[in-house]
């Protein structure tokens, strides 16, 4: 809920982007080839006008992204290690992990199960890392523990199942990476073991049905016939399919609770989206830009600036451009016109006025001689 603001900021700027796009497109046509630093600034400047007539940012859609990864990176954070950051949790497995006894059954434990993650959740033994160590067990490395332990610990049955009942998603540990449950359910067979792989195998499916989804409703730039344009328009589609595809993959090797994140953001975008763009379906491009322009003036308003600068910046369309471009074609023609006639009369008066003997006067000779042979041969 808290990303929605930035979520809907991001996905009206694709939206508005694609309708802006033949206007860009057109610019760079305008300059294309044009390497010099005046003509650079030029198109820089007109392009900018277009953003502002339309009231987004060239950076409209980074930094909304930008900022959802280190959210992505705390999720991820409290997921893995929930009883730091859920109290209610950490309180419950505290007193076990505080006894020194049990501490030094569970170091012993660690050692022979050779398993990196819970090494790393042991770290330096002390009584947070020993609650994540706990925590971080598997159903097998528990049915160990409670065998290592011998039965002297009668609360560890207790703390097990209410691990699981606080973090339990459908029988999935919201802790476990869909890979892992698969690992562990395939070797393991435990009840349901089927079950288990095939719901830890529809998160990464979902994952790149929903993101899918997401990339279908967004607007894709029309194609302008342009090479730059469709560029652009390929590389879009094929981040449309590889974008999927690595959401599969980290759901797959990320916990379940990141990937349920994952999923149901990518379900509330689509909708989103879907909102978003029959609202702005119903919504006249005139509309668009002259609620842009009130809102940049409002900006300029609040820095004691007049709001006459940036709205003559929002005078500049695409209609200008064609004028402009259309004007430059006819004064190209008009002097390509204008320069043939001077050629030619230059060259009659050169043929008219050849001195006897001259070059001029042997091609006329030549001319005249193929002008009378070709009428002989019709």
């Amino acid at each position: 809920m808290a990303m929605m603001p930035l979520q809907v900021k991001q996905q009206r700027f694709s939206k508005l982007n694609a309708i802006m796009q033949p206007e860009i497109q057109k610019i760079q046509a305008k300059y294309k080839g044009k390497k010099d630093q005046v003509s650079q600034q030029k198109m820089m400047d007109e392009m900018n006008a277009v953003y502002a007539k339309y009231g987004v940012s060239q950076m409209g859609s980074c930094v909304q992204m930008l900022i959802q990864l280190p959210v992505m990176f705390a999720l991820y954070q409290v997921i893995y290690k929930i009883p730091g950051y859920i109290t209610i949790i950490g309180d419950k497995i505290r007193p076990l992990a505080s006894d020194s006894a049990f501490a030094e059954i569970l170091g012993k434990f660690v050692a022979d199960q050779n398993s990196a993650t819970l090494t790393r959740n042991f770290g330096s033994g002390e009584t947070n890392n020993i609650i994540d160590a706990i925590y971080g067990l598997t159903t097998k490395q528990w049915a160990a523990l409670e065998e290592a332990a011998g039965g002297s610990f009668s609360n560890l049955g207790e703390i097990q199942s209410y691990i699981r009942k606080a973090t339990n998603f459908f029988n999935l540990s919201i802790s476990d990476s869909p890979m892992d449950i698969i690992r562990n359910a395939w070797t393991d067979k435990p009840d349901f073991w089927v079950v288990l792989i095939l719901a830890a195998v529809a998160f990464p499916l979902l994952a790149w049905l929903t993101q899918w989804l997401t990339f279908k409703l967004m607007p894709q730039p029309e194609s302008t016939g342009s090479q730059g344009n469709d560029t652009m328009n390929q590389t879009m589609k094929s981040m449309n399919t590889f974008m999927p595809m690595m959401s599969a993959v980290f759901c797959l090797t990320l916990p379940v609770g990141v990937g349920i994140y994952w999923i149901m953001s990518a379900v509330v975008r689509a909708v989103q989206q879907f909102v978003i763009n029959r609202r702005l379906n119903k919504e006249s491009v005139e509309d668009i830009i002259k609620a842009a322009q009130e809102k940049a003036n409002k900006k300029r308003a609040k820095q004691g600036l007049p709001p006459q600068k940036i709205t003559n910046q929002a005078h500049v369309s695409t209609r200008s451009f064609e004028v402009e471009e259309k004007a430059f074609e006819a004064r190209k023609a008009k002097a390509a016109e204008k320069n043939a006639a001077a050629i030619a009369e230059s060259t009659a008066y050169y043929n008219q006025n050849a001195k006897p003997g001259s070059l001029a006067a042997k091609a006329n000779m030549v001319k005249a001689f193929d002008e009378k042979g070709g009428k002989k041969k019709k």
